[in-house]
């Protein structure tokens, strides 16, 4: 892989999960909640809770050194603005690009501009095709990341699967019952180059399994073919990753495979976790937030998280190093995010310094 580094981020997301009845009417469940109200935006098309917060965070960036042609922009989303589409049946609400066209009406780009909606490995998605745009010159610098908001449509389904925790999640433990939604957004700045500074991606895999719509492969082939691809891609071993932010979901089906796949390349050695039982399940901009976060542990302003469960590893799992309080986060110079999504999509990404 080229050089590409990531040379700024931002992100905003839930710091731990809180009760909520509202957003299903007659049940209550567990949610990662961004406490925060963002300013208005004055085009009625663009006025999305997630793109308010896009804006929150692009407005962090100094982006003064770019000229606009030279900007692109890929963002990961697979709620957009289906909330507010439920009560202002607005057309451009029910759109996935809304956000992608906000950032580029917003901020007055006019080069590549495009969302990419692959459920939960959307955030990685969005790294690869801006590594594309950057490698064949279409861009010199892209914009990439993710956004997703709390929306009741995704979680009536979600409970409808029978997959929705009222409990908080609790990944990997023998007592999971499933998973707690989140809202979230991370944005990178994503430059070309061997003299930047940042944390460079030094590999990406991307695979898929073709199983069922909705339930991984249990024996996660595929999800090891992109661990593998994406260690090939960086000319890495598996003792060369210092950490693994888990996928980590807390259903049963996913954290079987996870754990299968996790095991199988890298035994019970590389310490992991999930961070989804601090920010919920972040949907389309999970693999964006939980990067983020390897992105912080690697410029040192971030401790390794500490994978959060009740302690009761389920024994039908094959075991792996989650982190605990003894697992020290120095030295830690290469962090691998998994990403797992419906449809059998799988997508792993490698940062490192």
């Amino acid at each position: 892989m080229n050089d590409i580094f990531i040379t700024d981020a931002q992100a905003i997301f839930a710091e731990h999960l809180s009760f909520d009845n509202e957003i299903v009417k007659g049940s209550s469940f567990y949610f990662g909640k961004i406490e925060k109200e963002f300013p208005q935006i004055n085009n009625p098309n663009f006025n999305l809770r997630c793109n308010r917060i896009l804006k929150f965070l692009v407005d962090k960036f100094d982006l003064s050194r770019f000229e606009k042609n030279d900007i692109g922009i890929v963002i990961g989303t697979t709620n957009s603005g289906i909330e507010e589409f439920e009560t202002s049946e607005n057309k451009h609400h029910a759109e996935l690009g809304n956000p992608v066209e906000f950032l580029k009406n917003y901020l007055g780009t006019t080069n590549y501009a495009a969302c990419v909606s692959t459920a939960c490995t959307s955030g990685i998605k969005a790294f690869s095709t801006a590594i594309k745009l950057l490698e064949n010159n279409v861009c010199k610098v892209v914009i990439a990341g993710g956004i997703d908001t709390l929306a009741s449509m995704p979680t009536y389904g979600f409970n409808a699967l029978e997959v929705l925790s009222s409990e908080k999640t609790i990944p990997f433990s023998k007592n999971r019952k499933g998973i707690n939604l989140g809202e979230g957004g991370a944005l990178f700045i994503l430059e070309k180059g061997e003299n930047l500074k940042g944390v460079k991606i030094l590999g990406i895999g991307e695979t898929s399994d073709a199983y069922h719509s909705a339930t991984p492969d249990p024996e996660g082939e595929q999800a090891v073919a992109a661990i593998k691809q994406a260690l090939a891609n960086a000319s890495l071993k598996p003792e060369n990753i210092d950490y693994i932010n888990l996928h980590g979901t807390g259903t049963i089906s996913n954290d079987l495979m996870e754990a299968n796949a996790i095991y199988k390349v890298f035994k019970d050695t590389t310490p992991s976790s999930s961070t989804k039982p601090i920010t919920g399940h972040c949907l389309g901009a999970a693999a964006s937030v939980e990067t983020f976060i390897c992105w912080e542990i690697l410029k040192g302003l971030r401790d390794l998280p500490i994978h959060i469960y009740d302690g009761e590893y389920d024994p039908a799992l094959p075991k792996i190093n989650l982190v605990n309080e003894k697992i020290s986060s120095n030295r830690i110079k290469t962090c691998m995010c998994t990403s797992f999504g419906f449809g059998g999509t799988n997508a792993v990404i490698i940062v490192g310094v």
